[in-house]
């Protein structure tokens, strides 16, 4: 069955096709019919698949030779191993029952097909990537899951918010795809190859001449790590390239579902734990994972304490989640950094799930401050929504506090005290954020809209049996990892990832203390939730130290300036500096040319030239002749793509005929 890979990316790519050239015109609101079964077919062969693996088969097959230039050759190929398995399963069951839950959401929008034709077009990147037997297949993945997300987020382009949101995450996605290129640059110069089987198994004999001081001081593995790692801040959301995830939230909700969850941001630790055996002979690089993870975590956090859009809470906690995954990693507890992303899938596309049934019954209205008392209304969506926040706070015996456990519990043993510490923080932030998204939405008194309060309905089975699928996995799905480190889920990735130091878990005698300690943490972010949202004497205590600490509450409630900072750097700023060489260019270069030519004149009118007419009349002749070929020559460039697709294939008849000839 193994050799039937292909087929997973393959019915999605077929669902593309189907629906890009005739869902518009034939197909219409029936898109969903190719659609779904596509992605239903992906998952099932993943499934088929996935067998032959937990026995223990993997496979690593070139199908063919993809770009070959002189030495550089690199093969379209797949690798079927336990960690592409647990991804490969994760992305086409998520996708899967985002794909149904879609149905129902966007049923009436004109767009239709064309939101089918690129959710299966996610589904197609995500899965190259994660199922590449190297890193240049990965990286056309890459981009792939990028320009989805730019044709997702600005999926209805007549809202200038969403073309913006598109465009951002577009732009700056490109500047860590520029580290992610040098990263790969570097594993070509170093090991010749950018297959992963040659590249780890070279790193391994190549231990003493990839650790040894190279430029800046550095090791060459570490400026390899580190330019990959720069790649996956950008695709993943860390500091400092976060800023396109919370404005993502202008595409359609389970467009956020399918990034937060399953695509995408995840790519960035698939990337890591992939290149284990080159991250593990480079501490400095895993330290810089880890700081990197455990500041993001926590400063998400903080801002998603005081956000009232349903979907951006959302999305900071995924950012956060992030955190704690680059956090294990960084450590280097990978089996725990990807078990975490794993658990995380089901919670965080359950609770953007829930957030659309919410959006959709409240007619689009997305502030959690004019919402309330939806419980009673929305009884499914309420019920599956607190499972999903319970799991994202990490509450036992929840699937977030299993893989949230375990990573903070692998900082503390590998001697991360401080790291461990900002995680435990950011457990009580995430508990208290948790607890105000679901008791301002669903507990209290309705603040909406009073015509829209009679209408409000729970979702319709096509967005309801996904909710209660995906809280079922948010319930059982961290049992797999029992007992910590140790258990099935680890057993099953042990093969294929890199120990970077950090103990084991179970065999430290705090463990069970440890993680008391955290579900107590959390706990008590949820009991200080409760006070101040629910309890009728703190209700008023969030406003009055809002008011005290104005300033601090300000700057976090505007996201720490840093969108406004970015602007003024690389917007103001470059704008600036335009108009700054504008100004060069006109006054100083053309001034200089220009001042040359009226000296040049004046002198030749007071010599003895004899009659210039004839001089200016060559010249304007000149001018003629080239302005006039100007214009007939710029007609080739039409702006039409077929045209230029035309004459590049007469130009390859041509010459091909006139090599036979020759």
């Amino acid at each position: 069955m193994m050799e039937y890979i292909w087929l997973v990316p393959a019915f999605p790519l077929l669902g593309v096709i189907i629906n890009g050239l005739f869902g518009r015109t034939y197909i219409r609101e029936r898109a969903h019919y190719v659609a779904v079964p596509a992605a239903g077919l992906s998952f099932i062969v993943a499934l088929l698949i996935s067998r032959q693996v937990f026995a223990g088969q993997t496979l690593d097959v070139s199908l063919y030779p993809w770009v070959v230039s002189g030495d550089f050759e690199v093969p379209f190929g797949f690798l079927v191993d336990p960690l592409s398995t647990v991804m490969m399963l994760t992305v086409t069951f998520v996708g899967l029952l985002i794909h149904i839950y879609s149905i129902g959401y966007m049923h009436d929008d004109p767009g239709y097909p064309r939101f089918f034709a690129y959710l299966n077009l996610f589904m197609f990147s995500m899965l190259m990537l994660i199922l590449a037997n190297n890193y240049l297949l990965m990286f056309l993945g890459w981009e792939g899951v990028g320009l989805c997300s730019y044709l997702l987020i600005g999926f209805w382009y007549e809202k200038k918010t969403a073309t913006d949101a598109g465009n951002k995450a577009f732009i700056v996605n490109r500047v860590g795809d520029a580290g992610f290129l040098l990263g790969l640059f570097l594993i070509w110069t170093t090991f010749g190859t950018l297959q992963y089987g040659e590249v780890f198994h070279q790193a391994e004999g190549l231990h003493g001449v990839l650790t040894a001081p190279a430029g800046g001081g550095l090791s060459v593995v570490t400026w390899i790590t580190l330019a990959l790692f720069i790649g996956a801040i950008g695709k993943s959301a860390q500091l400092p390239l976060y800023v396109w995830l919370p404005d993502a939230m202008e595409g359609p909700t389970p467009v956020s579902a399918l990034i937060h969850a399953a695509t995408m941001v995840t790519a960035g630790i698939y990337m890591v734990a992939r290149s284990s055996p080159l991250y593990t002979l480079a501490p400095f690089s895993l330290a810089v994972v880890a700081w990197v993870g455990a500041l993001t975590a926590i400063f998400a956090a903080t801002i998603a304490c005081v956000q009232n859009d349903i979907k951006r809470v959302i999305a900071y906690s995924t950012i956060s989640q992030l955190g704690y995954m680059f956090l294990g990693v960084g450590v280097g507890a990978f089996a725990s950094g990807i078990f975490h992303l794993y658990t995380h899938a089901a919670f965080k596309a359950l609770l953007f799930l829930g957030a659309g049934a919410v959006i959709h019954a409240l007619h689009h209205e997305q502030d959690i401050q004019r919402m309330g008392g939806l419980r009673p209304h929305m009884r499914v969506t309420a019920y599956t929504f607190a499972v999903g926040a319970l799991a994202n706070a990490g509450i036992f015996p929840f699937a977030g506090f299993w893989s949230k456990d375990e990573i903070l519990f692998a900082a503390f043993n590998g001697g991360f005290y401080v790291l461990w510490f900002l995680g435990l923080a950011g457990a009580f932030l995430t508990g208290f954020y948790m607890a105000r998204l679901y008791f301002l939405t669903f507990e209290g008194e309705y603040r909406g809209d009073p015509h829209h309060a009679h209408d409000i309905h729970d979702a319709p089975p096509t967005m309801g049996i996904p909710l209660i699928v995906l809280a079922v996995c948010s319930v059982v799905a961290g049992f797999v990892g029992i007992p910590p480190e140790q258990g099935p889920f680890h057993q099953f990735l042990a093969p294929v990832l890199h120990h970077g130091g950090a103990a084991q878990a179970a065999a430290h005698g705090l463990a069970v203390p440890m993680a008391v300690l955290s579900l107590l943490v959390a706990g008590a972010g949820i009991g200080v939730g409760y006070l101040f949202y629910v309890s009728v004497s703190w209700r008023n205590v969030p406003e009055i130290w809002a008011a005290r600490l104005q300033g601090l509450y300000r700057v976090v409630y505007h996201k720490y300036y840093v969108d406004e900072l970015f602007w003024a750097i690389f917007g103001d700023g470059f704008l600036g500096l335009s108009r700054f060489t504008s100004q060069v260019d006109e006054k100083v270069v053309d001034g200089a040319v220009n001042g040359t030519a009226a000296v040049t004149l004046g002198l030749s009118t007071g010599s003895d030239w004899g009659d210039m007419n004839i001089v200016d009349g060559l010249v304007n002749k000149i001018a003629d002749v080239i302005q006039g070929g100007s214009r007939r020559l710029r007609l080739i460039q039409t702006g039409v793509v077929q045209n230029y697709i035309l004459a590049i294939a007469i130009g390859i008849f041509l010459i091909a005929g006139v090599y036979i000839i020759l």
